[in-house]
């Protein structure tokens, strides 16, 4: 049975086999070709050692001569067509693309040949009217001159008829040509009598004749002239008479934009007045001035100081205004007890942060009394360095509280204090502080202020005094009732809806935050994000901080705040306005800035030979003494410069070389190297690099927390008393790198010894952006867990302050020791 089976499959399988088969050609061409495939009938050999043979054998396992099988085969076609169909798809596709980009061509070249003969169409219209009305033009000359010849009554009629028909004759030639140009295009040729609109990228480029086409403006204005001339003469047009604002120099072309004149015909009248300019070259303000004159124009002169009346004054309605809280300032002489007088009513501890227990900046602080009344406090410095800073805040106050001690009586700066009240015109009040004092003696204060016509209550007069204690509070109610009474009596109010004013009591360059200005408002609110001009600076407020330390949204009048934002640092006593824009901010600080520099230079060059000769003359005679100062704020700058100069004599004197606010820094010793000068930083220090460069350069740099020993020591170098100083010498740096709190102890900072070495009898300051936080002494110093006498740099230690305890990470102390040396100049 299986060798009947393999016949029968022998034969059905054999004889000649047809397909298709794809030619590829180049260009995506393809060709199919029908083929015969003949197989021969292989006679497989009966394998040794079996017991079958003949052709059964190869066909009895299902398998087709060349040992495929049927599935296989199967397999084969079914990919074999699966391929012819996807080459069917992709000829489909080419031919599809092919077709699209044809019909593409063929749209871009109708568009083309669509849009050149709309070109050539709207040329020749326009060419048309231009003849149309070149001939109505010559039509109308003609008229006019035929109607001056009374004689010849029928020439008009004749003229008339003749027009009418050449009229006529052209708009049926237009016609004919539009119908011509436009046939077959789908549209009338009612649009040759219009002039296209619009100005194809052909027409601007080419313009006919290679020329630019004219724009309708010009062709209008051209007609325009043709008929005027046609009529007999042309119409002037009314003069616009324009008011122009003359600076005292001004360009060309900017004074014929302010008069609305043609450059040219500017630089026209500047020729003919012997003046050879171009337009961007710059006349002064008389030659602008008759130019001006000679086009009929009005001329209103201008300066540059103009720019400032932007910030105007205005005048409040009385509906306005509305009650606000008083400014207090308090006075008087140093030690007097005006910070510890303020710290009672405030009932904080003010004067712990001053070094030397006196007061070297001007305190802003509101106050809120018992019956819910606001009080702003300005708290002045009595030193006799601080005059400046007393005067101005005798001159942005309402009250002065001048503080009298009862067991020192008048002193200079009381009088000095009487007198910026005077006169700055505002009442004052009579405080004699340290009653409880067993040698007290109010009545010998009131006695001496009388020799400087000051008449209090008590001997009949109409100045108040309350006799208080600071220590013990006694007179505290008393005196806040006088200051309420006197408020009350000034009845005090401003605008608080208007733009903000006011005045700048300190200023001082932070390294964290930018220069930073103290501001008590006068008028309106301060808002943040304001833009502001100072002085000669200007910035957008963009943040305000109250005397607590808060952030504060706003702030009214008589509030005073510190404001962020400033460009640079103001001049303690500069008056801040709110502007609407930043562009009139920076206007207006760069003409204050541009004013300032030209009164310096104004007043270094107003000196006349003879005084230079004096001057030099007395400069062989005279030892000056320079130096270089550098303060945490500017207000402590600007009394350093003035007590400086109030130092010397005919023979010796201090000059100030330069004065700033900030870190020492490595500019400031390479100043100092080249005027052989010292460096005194007062409440700062040295960055990194100004430290080196010192070392490497011998600048000496001195370091003074307190203005009494800064003024002491610079007046004994000046006048050569050279005894024995105490001297600084430092000997180590930490740095704080955490802060821990321990039972007993307090807070104890865990350092790292960066520089030198640390001794536990050594004195300290803390720094923090290189700005004296404290001053003091180690409570202990231990290494681990033990009490150590010094430390090594590069090793940690923990430390802790006697009586402080305000310490941060990454502050960094300072360790110095003082010896006793010998001065020389």
């Amino acid at each position: 049975m299986s060798d009947n089976d393999g016949k029968k499959t022998l034969g059905l399988r054999g004889g000649p086999r047809s397909g298709n088969v794809k030619q590829s050609f180049s260009h995506g061409r393809t060709k199919n070709v029908v083929v015969e495939t003949k197989r021969k009938r292989t006679v497989a050999k009966p394998a040794a050692g079996t017991g079958k043979g003949g052709p059964g054998a190869a066909g009895g396992s299902g398998k087709r001569p060349g040992g495929i099988t049927d599935a296989e085969m199967e397999r084969r076609l079914k990919a074999l067509q699966a391929a012819k169909a996807r080459e069917a798809d992709e000829q489909a596709k080419r031919e599809a693309e092919e077709k699209a980009r044809a019909e593409e061509r063929e749209r871009m070249r109708a568009e083309k040949e669509q849009k050149e003969r709309e070109q050539r169409e709207a040329e020749e219209r326009a060419k048309a009217k231009a003849e149309e009305e070149e001939r109505k033009a010559r039509e109308a000359a003609e008229a006019a001159r035929v109607a001056d010849q009374p004689a010849a009554e029928p020439a008009p009629k004749a003229a008339d008829n003749t027009r009418g028909k050449t009229k006529e004759a052209p708009r049926k030639t237009e016609r004919e040509r539009d119908d011509r140009n436009t046939r077959g295009k789908g549209r009338g040729g009612d649009d040759g009598n219009r002039r296209s609109g619009k100005l194809t990228l052909n027409q601007a480029l080419s313009g006919g004749e290679g020329g630019r086409q004219k724009s309708l403006a010009a062709m209008k204005r051209k007609q325009e002239r043709q008929r005027q001339k046609a009529m007999g003469g042309s119409q002037q047009r009314e003069k616009v008479v324009r008011d122009v604002q003359l600076p005292e120099t001004i360009t060309v072309a900017e004074l014929a934009n302010r008069m609305a004149e043609r450059v040219g015909d500017v630089v026209k009248a500047l020729m003919q007045n012997g003046v050879m300019a171009t337009q961007n070259q710059t006349i002064d303000a008389d030659t602008a001035e008759l130019i001006i004159e000679e086009f009929g124009h009005r001329m209103t002169r201008v300066s540059d100081a103009d720019v400032e009346d932007v910030i105007k004054e205005v005048e409040d309605a009385p509906e306005d205004l509305l009650p606000r809280p008083p400014v207090i300032t308090i006075m008087g002489h140093v030690d007097h007890g005006k910070t510890s007088l303020l710290d009672a009513i405030r009932d904080a501890k003010v004067t712990a942060g001053e070094a030397g227990g006196i007061t070297q900046h001007i305190g802003a602080y509101q106050v809120q009394t018992d019956s819910g009344a606001t009080l702003s406090f300005l708290d002045t410095p009595g030193h006799a360095a601080f005059t400046s800073m007393r005067s101005r805040g005798a001159q942005v106050t309402d009250i002065v509280v001048l503080v009298v001690a009862a067991d020192d009586a008048v002193m200079p700066q009381t009088v000095e204090a009487i007198n910026h009240a005077k006169a700055a015109g505002v009442p004052m009040i009579v405080a004699i502080n340290k009653i409880d004092k067993p040698e007290a003696n109010p009545t010998k204060v009131r006695t001496d202020l009388l020799q400087h016509e000051i008449v209090v209550e008590e001997m009949s007069g109409d100045v108040q005094d309350v006799e208080v204690s600071a220590h013990t509070g006694q007179g505290l109610d008393e005196l806040l009732e006088a200051i309420a009474l006197q408020a009350e009596i000034l009845e005090l109010k401003a605008n608080p809806n208007r733009a903000a004013q006011g005045a700048v009591i300190e200023a001082q360059l932070d390294v964290g935050r930018g220069p930073v200005a103290t501001v008590l408002v006068q008028h309106g609110t301060l808002r943040r994000g304001d833009i502001f001009v100072v002085g000669e600076q200007y910035g957008k407020v963009r943040a305000l901080i109250n005397d607590k330390g808060e952030r504060v949204e706003e702030a009214g009048p008589s509030v005073p705040v510190e404001v962020l934002g400033l460009n640079g640092t103001p001049e303690a006593g500069d008056v801040l306005n709110v502007v609407e824009t930043e562009g009139q901010a920076r206007e207006i600080a760069e003409y204050r800035q541009q004013a300032a520099k030209d009164k310096r230079a104004a007043a270094g060059a107003a000196t006349s030979l003879d005084q230079l000769l004096a001057k030099a003359k007395e400069d062989e005679n005279v030892s000056e003494l320079p130096i270089l100062v550098k303060a945490d704020v500017q207000g402590s700058a600007e009394a350093i410069v003035q007590a400086m100069e109030k130092i010397g004599n005919d023979e010796v004197r201090v000059r100030v070389l330069h004065s700033g606010v900030g870190a020492i820094t490595e500019s400031d010793i390479g100043l100092a190297e080249a005027s052989g000068c010292p460096v005194i930083g007062f409440n700062v220090r040295a960055n990194a690099p100004a430290r080196n460069a010192a070392n490497q350069k011998g600048v000496e740099i001195r370091y003074y927390s307190v203005i009494y020993d800064l003024v002491d020591d610079v007046k004994a170098a000046a006048s050569g008393l050279l005894s024995n100083e105490i001297r600084e010498k430092f000997i180590g740096y930490a740095q704080i790198k955490e802060v821990f709190k321990v039972s007993g102890v307090g807070k104890v900072a865990g350092c790292l010894v960066t520089e030198g070495i640390a001794r536990r009898s050594a004195g300290v300051r803390l720094l923090r952006d290189d700005v004296v936080i404290h001053e003091g002494t180690l409570k202990t110093l231990k290494r681990f867990k033990d009490e150590v006498s010094e430390v090594q740099s590069g090793q940690e230690c923990g430390m802790a302050f006697e009586n402080y305890e305000d310490i941060r990470p990454n502050d960094v102390i300072e360790i110095f020791e003082r010896e006793e040396i010998e001065r020389s100049l």
